[in-house]
């Protein structure tokens, strides 16, 4: 049990059938915490440290009234999921107004996590992109292992805290600068176009932080830009985290993002990366960041899209490691 995690609105009984949907997998297993988890789930409603007016902290909800949608079969590999056991813990306990004090419970809540299921795959429902720094401050304190992160976003996110605190704008600048993480060990991959700013390019090259552009991606491909990425990181790295700022992809596919842009990824693509990545024992845990269920289509595309992405990973990993 972990006193900074508490019951989601959404919740749901688990049914066994054998049109099992999403709703029917996944566990509700609010605060509880084992070690038979095969992959456990927790929602970080955050949105108060949002550059821009954003209501990501509703994602965790929409997220799981959306698995009514989905079925555990994926018919691209002919594989049912359903025997990976995995449980939703719940969201953490946020301040009202206080962002640092929500960051530290955030920390707390994963430090929980972390210690009760510790052979667990971890994903962490946003809320906005601030909510990395602390988890994976949790990941490093909690392991003393050395961790690397795996970034696919249209932004640098390298802002200095001095001029724009613990926001989405800097998750990864106060990693760097707190030497949790390295920024050779730091992999962004989907940059493009004209938003981000020449002093954020300086910022990652004294750091050193690895750019892959969108337009080079698609010049060699998902598979082969992974396998280099992973290749290079399990020489250096014990751990690799995963940020999915969902504001990667262009506008025509993801509108319910608070800082959508033409010029992104298409959602093909993004699921092409994340099949790619969950063949990799070494990536332990991920966040999918930055959707605003109300900025989205009547039809919710970019929520829907966040629960694919969510479900292709999973698949991935099915595949390749469970099965």
């Amino acid at each position: 049990m972990s006193e900074f995690l508490v019951s989601p609105a959404t919740t749901w009984n688990r049914v066994e059938s054998e049109d099992m949907k999403v709703k029917d997998w996944v566990e509700p297993s609010y605060g509880e915490l084992s070690e038979s988890f095969d992959v456990v789930l927790t929602g970080v409603p955050l949105s108060r440290s949002s550059i821009s007016a954003s209501a990501a902290s509703e994602y965790p909800d929409f997220f799981r009234k959306s698995w009514n949608l989905f079925t555990t079969y994926s018919i691209d590999e002919d594989v049912d999921i359903r025997a990976l056991r995995i449980a939703d813990v719940g969201d953490v306990k946020m301040h009202g107004t206080n962002i640092l004090q929500c960051h530290d419970n955030i920390e707390q809540a994963m430090t929980d996590v972390l210690n009760g299921c510790p052979e667990s795959f971890y994903v962490q429902i946003g809320g906005d992109h601030s909510i990395t720094a602390p988890v994976v401050r949790a990941f490093a304190n909690s392991s003393g292992q050395r961790i690397g992160i795996l970034q696919f976003d249209t932004h640098l996110d390298l802002r200095t805290t001095e001029s724009d605190g613990p926001t989405n704008g800097t998750p990864i600048r106060q990693l760097l600068d707190a030497g949790v993480v390295k920024g050779e060990d730091v992999y962004n991959i989907g940059l493009h176009g004209f938003y981000n700013a020449p002093s954020l390019l300086r910022a990652a090259d004294h750091y050193g932080v690895n750019r892959i552009t969108l337009k080079d991606f698609r010049r060699r491909g998902a598979e082969s830009v992974i396998a280099n990425v992973m290749k290079e990181l399990s020489e250096k790295v014990d751990v690799v985290y995963v940020t999915v700022d969902m504001d990667v992809l262009d506008i025509a596919y993801a509108p319910g993002v608070p800082a959508s842009t033409p010029g992104g990824m298409r959602t093909d693509e993004l699921f092409d990366l994340l099949y790619e990545v969950g063949k990799y024992d070494i990536v332990k845990g991920m966040d999918f960041v930055c959707i605003d269920p109300h900025r989205d289509t009547k039809e919710l595309q970019t929520v829907k899209a966040g629960v694919y992405a969510f479900l292709t990973m999973m698949v991935s990993r099915f595949v390749h490691l469970k099965k």
